[in-house]
């Protein structure tokens, strides 16, 4: 089974920025769709921001003109570069890969934005 593991989370004062990375190892499939969902302390988890292979990115409202989501050509590599991060940014962060036989995900990376 694919691994997915993320880096790049930490605390950040409010207007600051961030940039995830994600990458997946035990597979040398493509993933078609690889992107970000985040999920604040006692709410659901909620999508951020997808990218597939020739296609234009996708974004939540909340985070356009914000955040841009990136990948390393057709390499299983994702990245979200977060500006102007808000205190409403805090979240775990997680990143998924949708390969053809399974979608995988990672373990999360804790993003804290102090006001």
């Amino acid at each position: 089974q694919a691994r997915v593991v993320e880096s790049g989370g930490g605390l950040v004062q409010s207007g600051g920025s961030l940039r995830l990375s994600c990458t997946t190892s035990g597979t040398s499939l493509s993933a078609h769709v690889m992107g970000w969902y985040r999920q604040v302390a006692g709410k659901q988890r909620e999508p951020v921001a997808s990218i597939r292979i020739g296609r234009a990115p996708l974004y939540q409202d909340f985070v356009k003109g914000r955040f841009t989501i990136s990948r390393d050509g057709a390499k299983n590599k994702v990245y979200l570069q977060m500006n102007r991060l808000e205190p409403e940014d805090t979240a775990v962060y997680y990143c998924y890969a949708q390969l053809p036989a399974e979608t995988s995900w990672g373990q999360g990376t804790q993003v804290t934005v102090s006001s």
